[in-house]
């Protein structure tokens, strides 16, 4: 949990996962799916069959599982290509997000508080989505060189642990008054635990309270 100082603070933080939460679906596989052709994906899923049936049994991991899957499906994919298409993905998106997350999205905003977008899904519409939204984006980033998706990574799944890391990486905590996190997997934990009004999908049954009175300041 967020640790308090003796120092007087008027802004708050909240930080959003966004598949399964602010997303009520998965985007990751939904940008494959939207981007390349049922002819490239079945071709190129058949070579990785036997780790996706792992993953649907449950024995392999979505932290590992989502950079092969990234890495099979977009290698040596024309960055202009996607490019073209993740402005219209991302409106898509838009149109699909939790009212109820969404409304609660919105009251931070209202209230001046800074608000950051944390997930493991790639940058490359997520970014597109946090310029519409007007919020931060923290994620996972892909490689491009020459022109071209490498299928790399530039930076760790930011699952788990890298969300956390990658947060206080960029953000000094003591700065904020009150932390928020909403997430709905156990890949949000590590998020979670730098909250003070942590929201689990599922778990909560009530979103945290925003008011919208003057922040006290007061010494934490």
């Amino acid at each position: 949990m967020h640790a308090k100082s003796q120092t007087h603070k008027t802004v708050n933080l909240a930080l959003f996962d966004f598949d399964g939460t602010l997303y009520p679906k998965d985007s990751f596989t939904g940008f494959i799916f939207f981007t390349l052709s049922k002819r490239h994906i079945v071709k190129k899923g058949l070579t990785i069959l036997p780790w996706i049936q792992a993953y649907y049994l449950r024995l392999y991991p979505a932290h590992a599982m989502r950079p092969r899957l990234f890495q099979t499906m977009f290698e040596g994919i024309s960055a202009t290509f996607v490019e073209n298409l993740v402005d219209e993905y991302a409106q898509k998106l838009i149109k699909q997000l939790d009212p109820a997350l969404l409304k609660q999205l919105y009251l931070h905003q209202q209230r001046g508080d800074h608000i950051v977008l944390v997930s493991a899904s790639v940058d490359l519409y997520l970014a597109p989505i946090c310029e519409l939204l007007n919020i931060e984006l923290i994620c996972t980033q892909t490689e491009i060189k020459n022109g071209t998706l490498t299928g790399r990574y530039r930076s760790e799944d930011c699952s788990r642990e890298q969300k956390k890391l990658r947060i206080l990486q960029r953000y000094n905590l003591e700065d904020y008054q009150y932390i928020y996190a909403y997430g709905n997997s156990e890949e949000d934990l590590d998020m979670l635990s730098l909250a003070d009004h942590p929201y689990m999908m599922g778990e909560n049954k009530s979103l945290p309270e925003l008011k919208f009175e003057a922040l006290r300041v007061r010494a934490c």
